[in-house]
C-alpha cells in the first residue's frame, strides 16, 4: 500500500472510531517520519508533566534545587475518578522533591506536579524549554485547573453531559467554552512539538546528558500502560511514555526502542467525538494506528 493510501485509510479508521487524531511517528536515527495532522495544536492535559520534569531536573543539575529537599504537601482530597497519588490523599505528607518527580511523571499525580510547579512556575518551565531550543509547547498553568472542569460538577450518571459539552462547545479556531480545552488559554502542543521534545531527550541536543537520562528513566517507569503500551511493549522493545487525559482528550507520547537498534518517537493526540468517559476501543484504536505508522516506517 502506498503511503498516501495508508494515511487515507488510517484517517478513515480514526473517523469511524469516533476520534479526531493528530499523530507523528519519527525514526530517531534517520529522521524519516509519517503523520496525520501533526501540526495541529491541542491542549496537553498531563503531557505537560514531561516539560515540568525536564525543567525540574535541569534546575537540580544547575544547583538551583536540591532533589533531597523535603516539602510539606497538603492532601488533594479529590474523590472523582481518575486522579492518583497525593491527589487522592486525605492527610498532609512530607516528601522529597525527587519523589514528587516520580509521582508526577510515573503516576501522573497532579498534586505532586503542582508542588513542583510551586518551585518552578509555568512561565519558568516555558523559559527553560526555550533555552533548550524547544519552542512548540506552551506552559501556561499548573494542574489544579484540570480538576475544575464540568466533570466535577456532574454526578456519575451525568458525566456524559460534560463530555458532550467538551465535544460541542469548541470553535473553528480552537477556542472553547471550557477554558481547559481552549488552546489560547490551556497548556498546548502539537504532535510534532512533542516528538521534537522526545528527540531532544533521546538524542544529542542542548539538554544535558544527565538530565535527559533522568527524564528518560522516569518515562520508562510510567505505570499507566493501558493506551499505547500494549502495541509497543515486548521482550524485544522498551517503551517509555507519558499519557494525558482530560474530558474528551486522550493522548500519549513516547519512544519505542527496539533490540535491533531502531528507535521511534511517537506522539498520538486525540479528541473523542463520543460523549463517554470510558472508551477502551478508542484506546486500542490509538495504539493500532500508531503501530501501523511505525510498521510502515520500519520497512524502509
Amino acid at each position: 500500500m502506498s503511503t498516501e493510501a495508508l494515511l487515507s485509510d488510517l484517517r478513515g479508521q480514526l473517523r469511524d472510531g469516533g476520534l479526531h487524531g493528530c499523530l507523528l511517528v519519527r525514526d530517531l536515527h534517520t529522521g524519516d517520519e509519517l503523520g496525520i495532522d501533526p501540526d495541529t495544536q491541542l491542549p496537553s492535559a498531563s503531557l505537560v508533566k514531561v516539560p515540568l520534569a525536564l525543567a525540574t531536573v535541569e534546575r537540580v543539575r544547575r544547583g538551583e534545587l536540591d532533589g533531597a529537599t523535603m516539602l510539606d504537601v497538603p492532601p488533594g482530597r479529590i474523590t472523582t475518578p481518575g486522579p492518583t497519588g497525593l491527589s487522592r490523599f486525605r492527610h498532609p505528607v512530607r516528601i522529597a522533591v525527587e519523589d514528587l518527580l516520580y509521582l508526577s511523571t510515573c503516576l501522573s499525580d497532579g498534586t505532586a506536579a503542582d508542588a513542583l510547579f510551586d518551585l518552578t512556575p509555568p512561565a519558568q518551565v516555558a523559559e527553560i524549554l526555550h533555552e533548550l531550543g524547544l519552542r512548540g509547547i506552551t506552559v501556561r498553568h499548573g494542574m489544579g485547573e484540570l480538576s475544575e472542569t464540568p466533570v466535577e460538577r456532574f454526578d456519575a450518571a451525568q458525566v456524559h453531559l460534560a463530555h458532550a459539552l467538551a465535544i460541542d462547545a469548541g470553535t473553528s479556531g480552537r477556542g472553547h467554552r471550557v477554558p481547559q480545552l481552549d488552546t489560547t488559554r490551556a497548556n498546548t502542543g502539537s504532535a510534532r512539538a512533542w516528538v521534537e521534545l522526545l528527540q531532544a531527550l533521546w538524542t544529542p541536543s542542548k539538554i544535558h546528558p544527565d538530565v535527559g537520562l533522568r527524564v528518560r528513566d522516569l518515562m520508562a517507569h510510567n505505570v499507566l500502560r493501558h493506551r499505547l503500551a500494549p502495541d509497543f511493549s515486548s521482550d524485544a522493545t522498551t517503551w517509555s511514555s507519558k499519557t494525558g487525559t482530560l474530558l474528551n482528550l486522550r493522548h500519549e507520547v513516547g519512544v519505542v526502542e527496539h533490540s535491533d537498534g531502531q528507535t521511534f518517537a511517537i506522539a498520538v493526540l486525540t479528541e473523542s467525538l463520543v460523549p463517554a468517559s470510558t472508551q477502551p476501543g478508542a484506546e486500542a484504536l490509538m495504539a493500532q494506528v500508531a503501530r501501523t505508522l511505525r510498521d510502515h516506517l520500519r520497512q524502509f
